[in-house]
């Protein structure tokens, strides 16, 4: 039996003329449906595909749930706001705002230089806001939004999301949130937002009671039924969720969280020419992927560019030595990985991983602008029992070293907030739930840390902190303030001129970027050079044990890190960058 056809219009609440409102719901098993829209019930009429409608007078703010077949009433899965959190009620939002950047057309990606962040973390949508000239004067070009969508209770990463229309009440407004946009493009910063659109979080989603449709038992996921986007009218709810926020917030791209999670992955070409035809010519639109399956296919076919993974495990092999978790894949040979890294894209390209699956395509063909690469992000922060930062596991020498190597390899640079002045506070894994869930969440993520060694004691996982405890998120907060102080400043002021060198040397010919090589100069030292339209581009850097003769050819050299040139030698956690002029 085939689906069901795509709903006639969009799913929710949208204002079709002033003070007129269609509202929409996808519920294919129910034989009745009623809104209750400030305490008056209407009955909505059947509209074909599974959804029933209904248009109605409805003021800005008004408060409506949905009674299905008579059962308790629930909030509306495409709510734009619900000012009461997940369990409330959901409320008309009208799509009037005063933009002062109305014509931003956004910026090229070569020029992306992204500072990821969490909302809440940093004081909610206008403490955002208060940040943008600070970060914009260090030479950041675009900000991060880890996931908005609203999540169970005050506090969260994002990625426990069940209403991807709303943007979370605990941060502030719908309004606010415009108001971060237009600021950040007033500042010339674009502004990307992580999305989850392969799960829902576990407290909030009501759509199994009566839309069991969207959801697949037979392909379950890491956090649970997998999403069905067989159905169009589930592809028809992403597609116009992904439109909401490009067209109506403005935003500049999306971060599309662990899209291998996404079956058939077929919808990631139908996301992606839905939103190229339906913006105007001429506007910057940037679309990343998170995806395990390394897909350059993906890539090839438009879509900016994909998180890589495998730069920072690579990395961080070399520099920590930790080869536990999701390091053990880079262990045999962390020199080597991060060699394929910088010299072709992707560490993994078709070759079986730990469990016997082959893993990534070649990516050899793309330019090194289709990956954003970063020496730490959330997940490799958060997901450490304790949250440490590597201003916490690493010497300062080799920290800027892994630095300057994220900022001036000409792919596109990711630091997560607080990384340009030296943060030192953890980024602990952080929930709002209520019981019992918090404690299922508290043991579960003890129980995850049960494998490594350090935790292989019983006593020592209990002192693993507890998610769901406020002193967990307020340990997290980041304030920009720390990068006025002394230490904060020092790293500020490095960090700026290192992104001053990459704007100047790097960005004009950076998607024409092409490999001319990786060398490895010892085990933990490597040099590699590129081909950029005026010049050539190298790099070299030492994490091994013992120093290495300066790579031969060294020459208009921009940037010496821990390096004593009279000596000619690389010195351990020693980083050059050199610019060739063509002869």
């Amino acid at each position: 039996m085939s689906a069901p056809a795509a709903p006639s219009g969009p799913l929710g609440a949208w204002e079709v003329a002033p003070g007129v409102v269609e509202f929409r719901l996808w519920a294919p098993r129910a034989q009745h449906v009623e809104l209750l829209l400030d305490g008056v019930v209407r009955a909505m009429d059947p509209d074909g595909g599974g959804c029933f409608a209904v248009t109605v007078q409805a003021r800005e703010g008004a408060r409506y749930r949905f009674r299905i077949d008579d059962a308790p009433p629930v909030p509306d899965p495409a709510s734009r706001w619900q000012p009461d959190g997940v369990h409330g009620d959901s409320a008309v939002l009208a799509p009037d705002h005063a933009w002062q950047m109305r014509d931003w057309p956004g910026r090229p990606w070569r020029e992306a230089v992204i500072y990821e962040l969490h909302v809440g973390a940093c004081g909610g949508y206008a403490g955002v806001q208060a940040q943008l000239p600070a970060l914009a004067a260090m030479g950041i070009t675009a900000i991060e939004l880890m996931p908005v969508a609203e999540f169970p209770g005050r506090r969260n990463w994002g990625y426990d999301g069940v209403l991807p229309y709303a943007p979370s009440s605990a941060y502030g407004t719908p309004r606010q949130l415009k108001a971060l946009v237009d600021a950040a493009h007033a500042q010339g910063l674009m502004v990307l937002l992580d999305v989850v659109y392969n799960h829902f979080g576990p407290d909030g989603n009501y759509l199994h009671a009566y839309a069991p449709a969207f959801f697949r038992e037979d392909a379950p996921t890491p956090w649970g039924e997998a999403i069905d986007f067989r159905q169009p009218a589930v592809r028809r709810y992403y597609l116009d969720n992904a439109l909401m926020w490009l067209r109506e917030y403005r935003f500049d791209g999306l971060r599309l969280d662990a899209v291998h999670a996404i079956v058939p992955n077929a919808f990631l070409d139908e996301l992606r020419e839905g939103i190229a035809a339906a913006l105007p010519p001429g506007r910057h639109v940037h679309l990343v992927l998170e995806n395990e399956a390394n897909q350059a296919s993906l890539l090839a076919r438009g879509y900016a560019a994909q998180w890589n993974d495998d730069f920072h495990n690579a990395l961080h092999v070399l520099l920590t030595g930790e080869t536990e978790g999701y390091y053990a894949g880079f262990a045999d040979d962390p020199t080597a990985h991060l060699m394929r890294v910088l010299g072709e894209g992707f560490a993994w390209q078709g070759e079986a991983d730990l469990h016997g699956r082959p893993r990534g395509e070649p990516s050899g063909g793309l330019s090194p602008d289709h990956f954003v690469i970063f020496a730490q992000n959330h997940d490799q922060i958060g997901n450490r029992a304790f949250g440490e930062r590597l201003s916490v596991l690493l010497p300062e020498r080799r920290l800027r070293a892994a630095l300057a190597l994220t900022a001036l390899t000409p792919m596109i640079p990711l630091f997560f907030m607080g990384e340009p002045w030296g943060a030192r506070q953890p980024f602990l894994f952080f929930t709002d739930f209520a019981p019992p869930l918090d404690e299922t969440v508290r043991e579960g993520r003890r129980r995850e840390f049960a494998q490594f060694a350090a935790f292989a004691d019983p006593q020592r996982r209990a002192t693993i902190p507890d998610p769901n405890a406020l002193a967990s998120f307020e340990a997290s907060r980041t304030p920009l303030a720390e990068s006025e102080q002394a230490a904060g400043a020092r790293w500020r002021d490095w960090f700026t001129q290192l992104l001053a060198l990459r704007r100047h040397r790097l960005v004009r010919g950076l998607a024409q970027a092409r490999s001319l090589g990786v060398r490895r100069l010892a085990d933990g030292a490597i040099a590699a050079s590129w081909q950029l339209p005026e010049g050539q581009w190298h790099v070299a850097f030492n994490f091994g044990t013992a120093p290495v003769p300066l790579p031969v050819g060294a020459q208009m050299l921009l940037l010496a890190e821990n390096v004593d040139l009279a000596r000619a030698e690389l010195p351990v956690d020693g980083f050059i960058a050199w610019y060739e002029a063509p002869r």
